[in-house]
């Protein structure tokens, strides 16, 4: 990002110069597979790295390079690499950073599909990994082992919102020379910047937050330029998870508006934490905004604002936990994030569903706890929408005491 540039000034006009292709406002979307050459002696100096230019979409493309600019000057990083889906991006970064029998340390909770690669790759490759909750230095580097590869951290954690020091994890890990990559989806570039803090690669399903409107599956990846030319020269190229020009086009599209979305987002997600934390059917809150939230004072260090994703407990079983769900009028059960519209989930038997029960609840993960995105719509709608449902949860309950009382 250019020193001048304020973030909001960025999202809108990094990696693209209007003057450079006709004049167009708006990046113009570039959808086509492949890319002619003025002599075959130019096809092969691109071929051989000799000339810069574009070849083949997959391996290069003008929408998609505008988006990589961007996303590598809003995380403050020297390359940005796009991808189909988020998990193309944490497999292609997993995948270049290991080798059979490594090991990778992990944060106490993950994403279910993060926690799925993670198994194939010990059952195919021998890669273990294991979970810590990085409290401490000490901690940290009683979990790292002579064959660990790289150290990868959600914060927040997917769906429990803990908060990890990601400062303290790097200070460690460049005792060592590990690697330390960091899922950053819940936060975006907008609300924390973990490159800043010393990390080495910051990876995100845009899909969420990033695009913002439901309408596009990619991933991203920021870190060092010599490490991510490799991965763009192997891993993303052979395995070929790449984005599509309309979908890296989508995103930028969505990137203009993200501090004003996220800003919301916050904005609504604290209002709807306070009247959670207030209701009888609600057993816990878990927001890092929140000034009550463990980690409160971590999250005022390394984030500007507590994000737009609350996951609470209810006082019930998991059944009570699905009606609640079913009784909603007008929020969305759905998984996924960041969108315009409010989400809500139960990521016991949704996102998380893939992870073994016994994992599960060593994550935190109860059959209780709902994930709720909050979107962007008015936050008296979206409260008076989960109230009437736990309010029903409330009057479920004692109704049940009364008839058991009557017999």
């Amino acid at each position: 990002m250019k020193k001048h540039h304020h973030f909001e000034t960025a999202v809108i006009h990094e990696g693209y110069e209007a003057k450079d292709i006709l004049g167009s406002l708006t990046t113009p979307l570039f959808q086509t597979s492949t890319f002619t050459f003025e002599t075959a002696e130019q096809g092969e100096k691109r071929f051989a790295g000799e000339e810069d230019g574009y070849i083949y979409s997959r391996l290069g493309n003008p929408t998609v390079s505008a988006l990589e600019k961007r996303m590598a000057a809003l995380e403050n990083g020297e390359r940005a690499l796009a991808f189909a889906s988020g998990m193309a991006a944490v497999s292609a970064i997993l995948i270049a950073l290991t080798k059979a029998d490594d090991h990778i340390l992990c944060s106490s909770g993950l994403y279910g599909c993060t926690f799925g690669l993670l198994t194939m790759m010990e059952e195919k490759y021998r890669i273990t990994h294991d979970f810590s909750d990085m409290r401490t230095k000490e901690e940290v580097r009683a979990c790292i082992k002579e064959n660990t590869a790289c150290i990868y951290v959600e914060t927040p954690i997917n769906p429990t919102m803990k908060l990890v020091d990601l400062q303290m994890v790097a200070e460690v890990a460049k005792e060592y020379g590990i690697p330390v990559v960091v899922d950053n989806t819940f936060s975006s570039p907008y609300l924390q910047r973990p490159l800043e803090l010393g990390c080495d690669v910051v990876v995100h399903s845009a899909t969420k937050y990033i695009g913002g409107h439901g309408d596009v599956i990619a991933g991203i990846a920021v870190g060092s330029k010599d490490f991510l030319d490799q991965v763009a020269a192997t891993t993303r190229k052979d395995i070929g998870g790449v984005i599509a020009p309309m979908d890296a086009w989508l995103l930028l599209r969505g990137l203009k508006t993200l501090p004003i979305r996220l800003d919301r987002h916050c904005d609504n997600a604290e209002k709807i934490t306070q009247r959670l934390k207030n209701h009888a059917a609600v057993k816990h809150v878990y927001y890092p905004g929140d000034a009550e939230h463990p980690d409160y004072p971590l999250m005022a260090k390394q984030m500007k604002r507590g994000g737009g994703v609350i996951s609470f407990e209810i006082d019930g079983t998991k059944e009570d936990a699905q009606a609640l769900l079913n009784q909603l009028q007008f929020l969305k059960i759905a998984v996924s994030l960041g969108d315009a519209e409010t989400l809500i989930e139960h990521p016991a038997t949704m996102t998380h569903a893939v992870v073994p029960e016994h994992s599960r609840q060593k994550m935190g993960i109860t059959d209780q706890l709902i994930r709720l995105s909050v979107g962007l719509e008015a936050w008296e709608d979206i409260w008076e929408d989960l109230e009437q449902a736990l309010d029903r949860l409330v009057k479920k309950r004692s109704d049940k005491i009364v008839s058991v009382g009557e017999k």
